[in-house]
C-alpha cells in the first residue's frame, strides 16, 4: 500500500475543511498512510473583479489541481462536485464520491426570514446563473447582484453592503458550523440544485491503481448512481457548470427519479421536465431526459443564452 499521499485543494476555508476532511477519513481507515495537504490556487480563485464569463469557460476552479495531478505533484484533489466539469482531462477520473450532505440553496438575510418576505425590489446576490434564473422566474422583481470570493467573504458582503439577501449553498455553510446565518433552505419546487451539489468529488490519475483501491471507501453509491445521471444530463446540455441548468437525482430502493429546468437568464421562460427509471440505468435516463428538454425548446433557451455572455454575465456556481 501507498505510504505518503499528497491532496491538492483550492485554499479558501470551505476547499480546506473538504480537504481536511477526506485527510481524515484515510488516516482513520489507514493509519500507516501519511497524507499531506497542498493549497493551489486557481484561475477562479486568482480573479475576483472579473465576472467568470469574461475569463474562461469551463474548469476554472479545477484546471490548475488537475495539472499538477498529471505532473506527479499531487495523488488527488478533492472538488465540490458541482464545480467539476462533466467532461475530465485524459488520463483523470472521479476515484470516489461521498454521501451527499443537503443539497438545497439556503437565504441569508440580516432583515428577512423567507424569500417571500423580501420587499418588492429587493437586492439579492448571487454569482450563479442558475439561481438568478429560478428566483427571477419565482420573483420578477427582484434585482439580482453579481456576487464573488469565498463564503465568509459573500457572508461579509451581505452585512455591509446594500443587499437585502444572498443564496449560498445549504453544504458549504453546514460544514463551516455556519448553518445559524442560514434565515430558508429554499424548496426544489423554487430553486432546483446544480449538478452535484453536497457531493465531494475525489479525483485520481487514471492509470494509479493503488491510489484508486486506496480511496474507493470513500465511495456512497446511492449518490453516485445519482449524481452520474445529473452528470449525464448536463453531459448532453454542454453546459459544464456555466448555463441556468438545474438537475436534481433522488433513489429510492432501485428507483431513480431526476427531475431538471432549463431556464432564461431573466427566468421568463423555464422548461421542467422528469423522468423514472431503474437506477442502474442512471446516466441513460439522464442522457433521456436532456435530449427531450432540449427538442421542448431548451435548445432556443441556450442559444439565447450566448447574447448574455457577450456582456459578461457571471456563470459561476461557487457555493
Amino acid at each position: 500500500m501507498k505510504k505518503n499521499l499528497v491532496i491538492g485543494t483550492r485554499g479558501s476555508k470551505l476547499a480546506l475543511w473538504q480537504a481536511n476532511h477526506i485527510a481524515e477519513s484515510i488516516r482513520t481507515r489507514y493509519p500507516s498512510v501519511e497524507v499531506t495537504i497542498v493549497r493551489i490556487v486557481t484561475t477562479g480563485d486568482r480573479i475576483l473583479d472579473v465576472p467568470l464569463a469574461k475569463i474562461g469557460g469551463k474548469g476554472l476552479f479545477t484546471k490548475e489541481l488537475e495539472t499538477a495531478m498529471l505532473q506527479g505533484e499531487i495523488d488527488l484533489a478533492v472538488h465540490s462536485l458541482k464545480d467539476m466539469p462533466t467532461e475530465l482531462p485524459p488520463g483523470l477520473t472521479l476515484a470516489a464520491v461521498t454521501r451527499r450532505a443537503d443539497p438545497g440553496d439556503a437565504l441569508i438575510s440580516p432583515r428577512f426570514s423567507t424569500l417571500d418576505e423580501l420587499p418588492r425590489g429587493a437586492r439579492v446576490g448571487t454569482s450563479s446563473l442558475r439561481r438568478r434564473a429560478q428566483l427571477l422566474h419565482y420573483r420578477p422583481d427582484l434585482l439580482i447582484s453579481d456576487l464573488r470570493g469565498n463564503l465568509d467573504t459573500r457572508l461579509n458582503k451581505v452585512r455591509t453592503q446594500e443587499l437585502d439577501a444572498i443564496i449560498l449553498a445549504v453544504a458549504g455553510l453546514k460544514r463551516l458550523d455556519w448553518e445559524q446565518e442560514i434565515s430558508q433552505v429554499l424548496p426544489h419546487s423554487i430553486c432546483l440544485p446544480a449538478v452535484g451539489q453536497g457531493a465531494l468529488a475525489i479525483e485520481a490519475r487514471q492509470d494509479d491503481v493503488e491510489v484508486l483501491e486506496l480511496l474507493s471507501f470513500l465511495n456512497d453509491q446511492e449518490t453516485r448512481a445519482a449524481v452520474f445521471a445529473e452528470r449525464a444530463f448536463l453531459r448532453v446540455i454542454e453546459g459544464g457548470c456555466q448555463v441556468p441548468v438545474g438537475v436534481y437525482g433522488e433513489i429510492s430502493g432501485q428507483r431513480l427519479s431526476l427531475s431538471a429546468l432549463i431556464a432564461s437568464v431573466d427566468g421568463q421562460t423555464m422548461i421542467k421536465d422528469q423522468v423514472c427509471g431503474d437506477a442502474a440505468d442512471g446516466e441513460a435516463l439522464g442522457d433521456e431526459l436532456a435530449k427531450r428538454m432540449l427538442a421542448a425548446g431548451g435548445r432556443e433557451i441556450l442559444a439565447a443564452l450566448e447574447d448574455f455572455t457577450v456582456t459578461g454575465g457571471n456563470h459561476s456556481e461557487e457555493r
